[in-house]
């Protein structure tokens, strides 16, 4: 599942190189030009990682990251000094990078932190359309019903939920799942996909898992 990055710039040239080369790496790009815009498209949209520049019009790059919580925040600006890298990392950054930088530096230091939050990030909720996993509680529904599942079954339907629509192949999937379900094998898994079809149909009234020929499962909503 591709990552979104959010680049939180006023110079549009800094901003389109950097976001020419995210695009390049296959994350997903959406953009803010002044802080006010930026406290916009965080409430609206889910973001996985923010570049952060200080100097904004508006609101502040210092006051919008006092206001960011659970996103991981790269400060990327022209400040040199180190009590202005302290003052921010110690404010919440998770990384300062100053301007001019090399492109290569900074998509590491992306790939790093994105690598930590993913360890780093609890998910109690896993939703997709009418689907949705609470891992507290192990429950599964398909929109208000519950759907009364097997170890294995919650297991691929967390992985499924996790994808959000996309294509999970078969050896992603056992790989995913073999920790918590040894008993699941390359040869029992077409059952169990069968066994959780046919119960969410049961419980939602239409089938939400597709078989991509050779490739492997997907849900569809």
């Amino acid at each position: 599942m591709k990552k979104t990055i959010a680049i939180i710039e006023d110079d549009e040239h800094i901003g389109n190189i950097i976001e020419k080369n995210l695009w390049r790496e296959g994350y997903e790009v959406v953009r803010a030009y002044s802080g006010t815009e930026a406290n916009y498209l965080l409430e609206k949209q889910k973001i996985d990682l923010i570049l952060l520049d200080l100097m904004l019009p508006g609101l502040s790059g210092e006051e919008l990251l006092a206001q960011i919580k659970d996103i991981p925040v790269i400060v990327v600006s022209a400040k040199v000094g180190v009590d202005d890298k302290v003052s921010l990392l110690l404010s919440g950054a998770v990384d300062y990078v100053t301007k001019p930088f090399d492109m290569k530096e900074l998509l590491a230091r992306i790939q790093v932190h994105l690598r930590k939050d993913e360890g780093l990030r609890k998910v109690d909720m896993y939703e997709f359309g009418e689907l949705r996993f609470d891992e507290k509680a192990q429950e599964v529904y398909a929109g208000e019903n519950l759907v009364r599942l097997t170890k294995t079954e919650r297991a691929i339907m967390k992985q499924l939920l996790k994808q959000e629509g996309q294509v999970l192949a078969k050896s992603a999937l056992l790989d995913a799942i073999s920790f918590d379900t040894p008993d699941c094998t390359e040869s029992s898994l077409k059952q169990h996909i069968s066994n959780l079809r046919r119960k969410l149909k049961e419980a939602g009234g239409k089938d939400y898992i597709e078989s991509v020929w050779g490739i492997g499962f997907k849900l569809v909503c």
